[in-house]
């Protein structure tokens, strides 16, 4: 199957700051592109405002309704798609980058990842969608009508506020559905998520220190394969994604937001030496320590 890196659309109800794909906002797409995609830098929030769909996402059937709230995570693949002829919905797009800006990266947890990957759906009640819609018009409106130079930041803390109250939705939903989980008593299901859930909080508190999925599996008294397939099985990923991904979460935070130098970061992240680190940054970043430092640094 050819899977395609779609970019935000343009012209008609899309709304950017300036020419930037890194924050776009999109109302009446009526119809989710055909064949398979996968977005390499954003992460997409969907609100279906009518109509239905369904896909697979990352190998996992998903069906969207009205008033459903569909999370869409970087690097997943979404392929299979179907849509019914009244279908429509709202977007969000945003770019790792733009989480920095807005200031929302750093209450993401792991645990909120975890049952992200696992619950991408959320059912907005009455009073969820009233919310939602509030803050989708006004960050329509205040991109229309940009007439400051504060417009960007204005936009920013309106999406940061917005994406803070879709986190505390989600929580409840997580809640939910873990009480659900211990009422039905003990079972496979619920020993396997357990060691996820353990699992995600040591890639989180190891801060980027940890990268090999064996030192993790020792922590958790269980073979390097057993935690690979639970991974593999529950959240269609492996376990070496997770951690490239706090890895680059905690190199970006030094970049960013820290005057640590090179080897400062090296040695705190144990990197063999700085020429290693220089290299994994180049990999994962599409450039040098020093040239995301020089682009985002305290931005």
């Amino acid at each position: 199957m050819d899977i395609k890196d779609y970019k935000p659309r343009r012209g008609d109800d899309t709304y950017r700051i300036g020419d930037s794909d890194d924050l776009v906002v999109m109302e009446n797409i009526k119809a989710i592109p055909t064949g398979g995609m996968c977005q390499q830098n954003h992460g997409i929030i969907f609100i279906c405002t009518a109509g239905r769909a369904q896909f697979e996402y990352d190998g996992h059937a998903v069906q969207l309704q009205k008033d459903d709230l569909f999370l869409y995570m970087a690097h997943s693949t979404v392929c299979n798609i179907l849509t019914s002829p009244d279908f429509n919905c709202r977007q969000i797009w945003f770019s790792r980058s733009e989480l920095w800006n807005i200031e929302i990266y750093n209450l993401i947890s792991v645990a909120d990842m975890s049952h992200l990957k696992l619950h991408p759906v959320v059912h907005l009640n009455d009073e969820d969608i009233t919310l939602c819609d509030t803050y989708f018009q006004l960050l329509c409106n205040r991109i229309k009508t940009s007439t400051s130079m504060l417009t960007p930041n204005i936009v920013r803390s309106l999406l940061g506020t917005m994406m803070l109250e879709l986190l505390s939705i989600m929580r409840r939903n997580s809640e939910q559905a873990t009480e659900q989980i211990r009422q039905e008593g003990p079972n496979t299901s619920l020993h396997k998520k357990r060691i996820i859930d353990d699992f995600m909080k040591l890639v989180e508190e190891s801060d980027g220190r940890i990268r090999r999925v064996d030192e993790f599996a020792n922590l958790l008294n269980i073979t390097p394969k057993y935690l690979s397939t639970i991974i593999k099985e529950v959240m269609n990923r492996r376990p070496s994604t997770y951690i490239q991904l706090y890895t680059m979460k905690a190199i970006e935070y030094r970049l960013r937001f820290t005057d640590m130098t090179m080897q400062e970061i090296s040695n705190d992240l144990r990197f063999p030496n700085p020429s290693f680190f220089g290299k994994y940054c180049k990999e994962h970043l599409g450039m040098t320590p020093m040239e995301y430092r020089m682009k985002y640094h305290n931005k």
